[in-house]
């Protein structure tokens, strides 16, 4: 088992460069030793930072095929714009360099194709870093489910709610490439937050897969009003005809016969919300107001459920997932409540082991290819559309994941 770990970092604007101060810098076995970006005050600004905290100067470079030239290099980590997650990951597994990216959706099914061959062919790991998989209360309802509290699970339920209508419509001047998607694309663009916690709960590759989905669109008015009313109408985005729905719903079908439904909600007012929802036979959890129902224990709630809002806290005794029980222990660390930290966690400890990642490339794949997949099915009218099996009926009886404190399919104690 290696003890410290050699990474390059491939990406630096805001997202890249904070993971890089808050959840790999402050860990004194991770050795940041290249820093990659395509803007030079980014790639630089972050040497500096590397420099600052270690006394040590790392390649600075706009090309990411030096990075991945570094024979020292254990792992990178892409946390470009969309368009460039895939490509980099192929490009480091044929280097044979552990990889995780940053989440998005994909843009074609090729693409998400060519990531799982080229895993199958060097056998590198590849990892998405979908932290949301590590939520506490995701974790407690999948602590919950594998113990069946909640029965046999029918209907999941989860979204991207937020209001991302500053940072869409100043793509320009923040450089963030969200703004030429919307432009371009309508489709349910960043799937994984809620669908990573939801196929972990559902056994998506590991008995179970995704089947079919059906997408639809509203009409896009949100940027346009949120543009003239902070822009005016002079400003020549102000009158742009957007791509992008407003809400995006997608309903997808399982092999066992469970459904879910994701939405993307961010150019409207709104409050964030992935909308975690989880329902069996004998129970369900609620994330808008963090409850959860249970057969033959609320039932005399039925019709005031108001009074048992907030109710999931009660649980938390009992049902707290062995990774957060720790976690609490030695503080809680990092970005968006402490989930970054425990997603690099589970990604540095794979690379240290030399094992497979608690969230693997036949997850990546199926994650991002949403994306794609709801575009068709919004442009022929939400049409059904078929979901790659992106193991080639291995999802059957495919191996456990290897065992390990990180482990997602399984509950280790």
């Amino acid at each position: 088992m290696k003890e410290t770990l050699k990474i390059g970092v491939i990406g630096l604007g805001g997202r890249g460069y904070s993971l890089m101060t808050t959840v790999m810098l402050p860990r004194p076995e991770i050795q940041v030793l290249a820093v990659c970006d395509l803007y030079e005050d980014r790639r630089q600004k972050a040497a500096d930072k590397v420099k600052e905290e270690r006394g040590v100067e790392p390649l600075c470079t706009a090309d990411y095929r030096e990075v991945l030239a570094m024979p020292e290099l254990d792992a990178v980590i892409v946390s470009t714009s969309w368009a460039d997650h895939v490509h980099i990951a192929i490009a480091a597994m044929k280097a044979g360099k552990y990889v995780a990216t940053e989440v998005g959706g994909a843009y074609s099914l090729d693409e998400c194709w060519e990531l799982v061959r080229t895993h199958e062919e060097t056998g590198v790991p590849c990892m998405m870093l979908e932290n949301c998989c590590y939520g506490r209360d995701e974790l407690m309802v999948l602590n919950m489910v594998k113990k069946g509290l909640f029965g046999e699970v029918v209907h999941c339920q989860g979204g991207y709610r937020h209001d991302l209508r500053d940072e869409v419509s100043f793509g320009r001047e923040n450089r963030h490439y969200r703004l030429v998607n919307y432009q371009n694309r309508n489709c349910e663009n960043y799937p994984t937050h809620e669908l990573g916690p939801i196929a972990k709960v559902l056994n998506i590759n590991r008995g179970n897969r995704m089947l079919t989905l059906n997408s639809v669109a509203s009409k896009a008015a949100g940027l346009h009003d949120y543009l003239m009313r902070e822009k005016g109408p002079d400003y020549d985005l102000s009158s742009c005809n957007f791509a992008q729905g407003d809400v995006i719903t997608t309903i997808i079908k399982c092999a066992h016969g469970e459904t879910i439904t994701l939405t993307l909600d961010t150019t409207l007012p709104r409050p964030y919300s992935r909308a975690f929802h989880v329902q069996g036979t004998r129970g369900m959890y609620m994330e808008d107001n963090q409850s959860i129902f249970l057969d033959g224990v609320n039932n005399e709630y039925h019709f005031k459920w108001k009074e048992q809002w907030g109710n999931a806290e009660q649980f938390r005794e009992q049902y707290e997932h062995p990774i957060w029980k720790q976690y609490l222990k030695e503080g809680v660390v990092g970005g968006h409540d402490g989930i970054d930290w425990l997603v690099f966690g589970a990604f540095f400890d794979a690379v240290k082991r030399g094992v497979q990642t608690p969230i693997d490339v036949y997850d990546m794949a199926a994650w991002m290819s949403i994306t794609p997949l709801s575009e068709a099915s919004i442009a022929m009218g939400g049409a059904p559309v078929a979901i790659p099996d992106f193991t080639n009926g291995r999802w059957i009886n495919r191996e456990p994941a290897p065992e390990g404190h990180y482990r997602l399919d399984a509950v280790c104690e």
